[in-house]
């Protein structure tokens, strides 16, 4: 992999460090001319940006599945030229080499809170996992323009919702509020993931006092909106919310955006997953000794084609080895379990994998053009991709050229068998759906449109 020496930046510039190179008017066309400066002052513009970024969790050691993404994320818009200042919502709050970190003002609450959670669900139980029924998927596609209702809302959802609205709110209200007071240069606050039912009337604040957009970025569209079960560990996060308050919406899912419109969105933009290609970029391994690889946690909205991909083709095909890295992911059939290891390892299996799975869940997989991470972070390792359907992957790839998808597990067997028989088009794939990734999908890609989109409100 080829890697770019940075661009040395002349210490005498008084553009952000940096300097306009000048040109010889005479040696150059008018069109030419105009051309390079426009280029220019369209780069030098980006470098102008600080954005403050409320974030999940900046702990890749966090249980946020999201969280691997805004860290590429924000080291794109670093890249890029924009002054990233972030503080995460639980967790500590980690220092990069890409950003800035405040505090964050309720950390001890948070965690005394996930302490308690966590022993009730020792006590009690884990829900069960949730499976999404047709009538749920029905009301998706059509985006039901029901309001809210917290009908559905349990007594201790409830309960939990009104106590940080008492109490760590206005905690967050104050932290956000000093931060713009402190630095004033800060042009707009991005939030990520974060609770929106958590931080009632703090964006309508902010925006008030200190005049800077503030943007709510939703990367679980379409699992989060009300009109879904929800996932048995996650937050209901519109119940009781108001999505009004922010300047405009932003999220991960094109099929989402009417839904989020009647949540009473003033305005929605679309920015979907995308991968690093120098993090997930393809490595050297000593051979690819497993057949077939699905990397992932849960079996939630995919059961049955967690059944249909992995445990009935490991049943059906005992001379290929099937392995998986993940969690609660019940019968795998033969299976082999692959040792939990970090997020990192991920790379390493891939690459040692000959087909790589991409089993999305329905709640995304049945809204059209509602993006994940994973089919990028396989695509930009060069992986071979067997994906079950999944409305609207054609936004982002051509089937049967950059990945294969299945509508059955008959259909997924024959495919691991003539794939497993077929090096050279298993490699070809990969390698056409890397070139598609470094071309539209990088994470580079997503952080320049959404500088067009928060430029659009400053």
């Amino acid at each position: 992999m080829m890697h770019h020496a940075p661009t040395k930046i002349p210490h005498n510039s008084s553009m952000l460090g940096h300097q306009i190179p000048r040109l010889h008017l005479s040696t150059l066309p008018a069109t030419i001319f105009i051309t390079h400066y426009s280029l220019l002052i369209t780069h030098y513009s980006l470098l102008t940006m600080k954005l403050l970024v409320v974030c999940a969790s900046l702990d890749l050691a966090q249980p946020f599945s999201a969280t691997p993404a805004w860290w590429q994320l924000m080291k794109a818009l670093y890249e890029i030229g924009v002054d990233v200042v972030a503080t995460p919502y639980q967790g500590p709050a980690l220092e990069s080499l890409w950003w800035r970190a405040e505090a964050n003002p309720a950390k001890w609450q948070g965690d005394a809170f996930k302490a308690v959670r966590d022993v009730a669900r020792k006590i009690v139980g884990e829900k069960p996992p949730v499976q999404l029924p047709v009538s749920n998927q029905q009301e998706l596609k059509t985006h039901n323009q029901q309001p809210i209702t917290n009908d559905d809302e349990s007594a201790s959802d409830k309960l939990i919702r009104r106590a940080v609205q008492t109490f760590i709110t206005p905690l967050w209200l104050k932290h956000l509020d000093r931060i713009l007071i402190k630095q004033p240069d800060i042009d707009a606050v991005l939030v990520l993931t974060a609770p929106l039912n958590h931080l009632i009337g703090v964006a309508a604040e902010i925006q008030r006092k200190h005049g800077k957009p503030v943007f709510y970025y939703d990367g679980d569209v379409p699992a989060s909106l009300p009109s879904m079960s929800g996932f048995a560990s996650g937050f209901r996060i519109y119940q009781g919310a108001d999505p009004g308050e922010y300047a405009a919406v932003i999220s991960n899912s094109k099929g989402g955006e009417d839904a989020l419109k009647a949540l009473g969105a003033k305005a929605v933009h679309t920015v979907f997953y995308g991968a690093d290609p120098e993090v997930f970029s393809p490595v050297d391994v000593p051979a690819q000794d497993i057949d077939v690889m699905f990397y992932g946690h849960g079996r939630e909205y995919r059961q049955q084609w967690v059944a249909d991909m992995i445990a009935a083709p490991s049943n059906t095909m005992p001379e290929s080895r099937f392995a998986v890295r993940g969690t609660k992911l019940g019968d795998l059939g033969r299976t082999e379990l692959l040792p939990y290891l970090s997020f990192s390892k991920l790379r390493e299996y891939a690459c040692r994998s000959k087909i790589n799975l991409c089993i999305t869940r329905r709640a995304h997989a049945s809204v059209f053009a509602s993006s994940s991470s994973r089919p990028f972070e396989l695509s930009a390792m060069g992986c071979c991709i067997v994906a079950n359907p999944y409305e609207g992957i054609e936004t982002w790839f051509e089937p049967g050229k950059e990945l294969f998808v299945v509508h059955s597990q008959e259909e997924a067997i024959d495919r691991y068998k003539y794939l497993l028989g077929h090096e050279a088009e298993r490699l070809a794939m990969g390698q056409a759906a890397r070139e598609r990734v470094l071309k539209e999908h990088t994470f580079q890609h997503r952080a320049r449109q959404l500088v067009g989109i928060v430029k659009q409100y400053i």
